[in-house]
């Protein structure tokens, strides 16, 4: 189902066109044969004030029908093309950063109804290793972005404590002795972990970490104290699809895998992703919230595919900005 603003800018076009198409085919021609019959009773003397008071349409009116090309454009826009998003937390680091605002590309997974979301046009499909936002499947009314990470068939085994993946895609109906997943999982090419420029820092009374680069770190003095609690991060590649990227880990943690989704009949940290349903996973590994708890996502609940930032804040989650990241202006992969 469409958000708030999806289905407040939908009304708004349909009401401002509804007041368009009758100033422009009934109420305007209208006014016109009144403008036009008292200047046949009076022989073409009239005062042009008086005709053009005959002529003038009523303000509101005007009003209405003056914002529907632009909502028009907007709602095409917006519910077929692109549309903006604002990254609020920091389980895509360092990928996506808190502040980040990104052009989410509508039509790669179909044209879809901006109301129920249900696809009208098939244009494609998620690809593994692409960056997608989707609706979250217990809770539709909230956007989330991760990392397509799993497609329909794959099997996947998180390696809690080396913090990997194991995929095992399913082989091709054709193939020969295909007997669902294949016996050796993809090469996702894991580079080292290494020391990354990241900080993860817990303050007391707050629910939500911080993240902040070694720099910012130093230029605030943040110091250990009984309130704060400060984590080293670890960065490696992955490779998912076409295109490495890198995954962020924190040293020391390790994600407690009784709160994962249990799939049955599969083990613990394992899924088979069944047909329709994707597996998603934020590249901040150990601050995500993402299949891992929530389950497989329909096909139906994404809203499109993360192509570019056009603008990044400078920010921590519920602070308010501090300056303009131009660097961060670009592509995504």
């Amino acid at each position: 189902m469409a958000g708030t603003f999806a289905i407040i800018l939908t009304l708004a076009t349909l009401i401002t066109a509804i007041f368009w198409f009758l100033e422009k085919f009934k109420w305007k021609p209208e006014r016109q044969r009144r403008v036009e019959a008292v200047r046949q009773q009076t022989n073409g003397e009239v005062d042009g004030k008086v005709l053009a008071e005959v002529g003038k349409p009523k303000g509101w009116v005007e009003s209405l029908a003056s914002f529907f090309p632009v909502l028009f454009v907007v709602f095409v826009i917006r519910s077929f093309l692109l549309e903006p998003f604002q990254i609020p937390s920091g389980s895509m680091i360092q990928t996506l950063l808190i502040g980040d605002f990104i052009a989410v590309q509508k039509y790669s997974y179909g044209l879809r109804d901006p109301i129920t979301n249900t696809v009208l046009i098939s244009t494609g499909h998620p690809q593994r290793g692409e960056v997608a936002v989707f609706k979250e499947p217990h809770e539709p009314y909230r956007d989330l972005i991760k990392r397509v990470v799993g497609v329909p068939g794959d099997k996947i085994v998180y390696q809690v404590k080396e913090k990997k993946l194991l995929i095992y895609p399913a082989c091709q109906p054709t193939a020969e002795n295909c007997t669902g997943q294949q016996s050796e999982p993809l090469d996702l090419h894991y580079s080292e972990p290494k020391a990354s420029n990241w900080k993860e820092v817990h303050q007391k009374y707050k629910n939500n970490p911080n993240f902040y680069t070694l720099e910012q770190y130093a230029d605030e003095g943040i110091v250990d104290t009984d309130s704060l609690m400060t984590l080293n991060m670890q960065i490696q590649q992955e490779t998912l699809g076409d295109q490495a990227h890198n995954i962020l880990t924190t040293v020391g943690t390790q994600e407690n895998p009784s709160y994962f989704y249990r799939q049955e009949g599969q083990p613990i940290a394992t899924w088979v992703v069944p047909e329709g349903h994707y597996f998603m996973m934020g590249d901040n590994r150990d601050n995500s919230g993402d299949s891992r708890y929530f389950g497989f996502v329909p096909e139906a609940n994404f809203v499109g595919k993360a192509v570019a930032i056009w603008m990044s804040f400078e920010k921590q989650p519920d602070e308010w900005p501090t300056g303009i990241r131009f660097y961060r202006i670009g592509g995504i992969h």
